[in-house]
């Protein structure tokens, strides 16, 4: 069942009640005056623990075999869903994601609804949409959030309801710095994807190692927006590029409201390089446009959050050809073979491919339904050490994990080849439209970079 986040809260805690439970008069009397949660959270190992005494147990697949007291309620958090792309594709993929567990049975019996509040990328309104999903309608666990800002904002909050939230879209690498610095209290916020801006900037420092050469890109331009995710991606860049043999002549942060880019492209055709690296996201699209526009002397890649809609061609009229963009995974990207069939079940439900954090959302679901099937109960300190454990085949990787509680980065996606590895695209004309490319890692390939045919 599906919901579109304008239900009144039925009261009820975050916990489901185990069907094994029902008969037991002591957890009932508390139920009626405390949230199930918070009472197994005060009461630790005492009434609680002897009062669920035989209601445990697995299967062989390490799942729990009884059934829950549905429903389980998912808060989805996403930027102006009802037209932005990046926020439809993860109100639409959760919503997916739930479609399939629900036709499925659902998860220990229990239906999944979907609750989707719109976060307009302001801090103020994201905490205000999660209190009204969490203290409001009492969810089970929040996911979705893209912009840095917004989830910082948050985790007070996350801390305070101690309801899981799976973050599919911010890269600030912040949040898991908490989980670092005070683990007890943090510990309910996990990162599905993207990986974190430092290892964007590693993945961006990995991609020019192997592929600049034959690319022609013995020189760059490196140019970020000037945003909190971006931050620890210029750290990452910055000497790395050099080390590799990368002449960085010009190393620029630029205004987060910047509209004109002549400027900058005056500075970056007179400086001689072979491309552009770029960091973009809010002020992508007037970039690329004015780019190809004008025809400026020079290649033009890096992370281009615009770029990665599999739609970007004809929105920009083509401007985006021979433009090159790190991603997640594309809609023809065989990553892991749970990627297409994604991609395609997306496109069908609602007629047009996600962007990356679609992927990321759906896989967080269904991520989510496996260790509630594997803790056998919806709460919170229940569900923690599954996803800690948990090494899960999803549309972005063949094995998706998390790092430990000792890690740097606790509770962030692993980077790496066997984990999360993006995928790196050039958008090329097809027909009257144009197709994402990839170009790397090379097994992935179905072209090779070409330059664009106005840069000798």
């Amino acid at each position: 069942m599906l919901n579109d986040g304008n239900a009144n809260s039925d009261g009820g805690g975050n916990g489901r009640k185990l069907a094994c439970e029902q008969n037991n008069d002591k957890i009932s009397e508390v139920d009626s005056v405390f949230d199930r949660r918070r009472f197994l959270q005060v009461a630790g190992t005492g009434v609680a623990a002897t009062s669920l005494a035989g209601c445990t147990g697995s299967t062989k697949s390490g799942e729990a075999s009884q059934q829950l007291q549905g429903p389980i309620k998912i808060g989805v958090l996403a930027p102006e869903p009802g037209n932005n792309p990046i926020g439809a594709s993860i109100a639409n993929s959760a919503k997916l994601a739930a479609k399939q567990l629900n036709d499925g049975g659902g998860v220990l019996g229990a239906n999944v609804e979907v609750s989707v509040k719109d976060t307009k990328e302001d801090p103020a309104t994201g905490q205000r949409k999660y209190q009204e999903l969490t203290v409001g309608q009492q969810v089970d666990l929040t996911t979705g959030v893209f912009t840095s800002e917004v989830m910082l904002n948050l985790m007070s909050s996350i801390a305070q309801q101690r309801t899981l939230h799976l973050n599919t879209g911010a890269a600030s690498p912040e949040t898991s710095r908490k989980v670092a610095q005070d683990y007890e209290r943090f510990k309910y916020y996990f990162r599905t994807g993207p990986v974190n801006s430092h290892y964007l900037g590693q993945n961006m420092v990995d991609f020019a190692t192997a592929n600049f050469e034959s690319m022609g890109w013995d020189s760059v331009a490196v140019l970020a927006e000037d945003y909190t995710w971006t931050e620890p991606i210029s750290e990452a860049l910055n000497g790395a590029l050099g080390e590799a043999g990368i002449d960085v002549p010009v190393n620029k942060r630029y205004a987060s409201g910047t509209e004109n880019f002549s400027p900058i492209y005056d500075e970056v055709a007179n400086a001689g390089v072979d491309a552009a690296y770029v960091v973009m996201a809010h002020t992508g699209t007037s970039a690329v446009v004015q780019w190809a526009k004008q025809q400026r002397p020079f290649g033009f890649g890096g992370i281009h959050v615009p770029m990665q809609l599999p739609s970007y061609y004809g929105s920009v009229n083509g401007a985006c050809r021979y433009a090159v963009t790190q991603n997640s995974a594309t809609p023809n990207s065989e990553i892991t073979k749970k990627t297409v069939p994604y991609a395609n079940a997306y496109q069908k439900a609602y007629g047009k491919y996600p962007v990356y954090t679609g992927y990321i959302t759906f896989d967080a679901v269904k991520m989510y339904a496996k260790a509630v099937k594997q803790a056998g109960s919806t709460e919170s300190d229940q569900v923690v050490p599954e996803l800690e454990n948990m090494s899960y085949t999803g549309t972005t990787a063949e094995a998706l994990e998390y790092y430990g509680k000792d890690h740097r980065y606790p509770h962030d996606v692993k980077y790496g080849k066997k984990h999360a590895w993006p995928v790196w695209l050039q958008w090329r004309k097809s027909g009257e439209s144009g197709n994402q490319e990839v170009i790397w890692p090379e097994n992935l390939a179905t072209e090779q970079y070409q330059s664009p045919p106005w840069v000798n």
